[in-house]
């Protein structure tokens, strides 16, 4: 199994260099992007189950929407969070705003009908257990 691991670090790279580009500037305006974010994800196995965790701070369960379908899960919604002071000048503005999304395909078959979800604290837990065939079983061997 193959293991992906997205650093959040980069992000903030990248987003400090762009920074460094505006205190350098003083007449450039900040510009929002209007891009879909990709949500940082953990997924861990065990024989029954996928649990999938997220930090998703300021966000209601309602707000989250997941769909399965086949070995695919995605996972998307919306931070409503941009702040701006009274004369519409921001100068750091590393909170989420915008939509977020994120779409895995798992190695196995999956039983979308027993999947559970969780929010709380801003951390978003998703247990989708595998599906009965693809689970390890387990033979007893008798002793005459």
């Amino acid at each position: 199994m193959m293991t992906l691991y997205v650093s959040p670090y980069r992000r903030i790279a990248q987003r400090h260099t762009m920074e460094g580009r505006q205190f350098r500037n003083p007449n450039h305006q900040a510009q929002s992007v209007d891009r879909e974010k990709i949500l940082a994800v953990d997924v861990q196995t065990d024989d029954e189950s996928y649990t999938i965790s997220a930090l998703i701070p300021g966000i209601e369960a309602d707000e989250i929407n997941v769909e399965i379908l086949n070995k695919t899960i995605s996972i998307s919604g919306e931070f409503d969070g941009k702040v701006e002071n009274e004369d519409g000048k921001v100068l750091v503005s590393e909170l989420p705003f915008g939509r977020f999304s994120r779409v895995l395909t798992l190695p196995t078959k999956i039983d979308h009908t027993k999947a559970s979800a969780n929010l709380k604290n801003g951390v978003f837990t998703l247990r989708v257990p595998k599906a009965e065939e693809d689970r390890p079983k387990v033979i007893k061997i008798s002793a005459e």
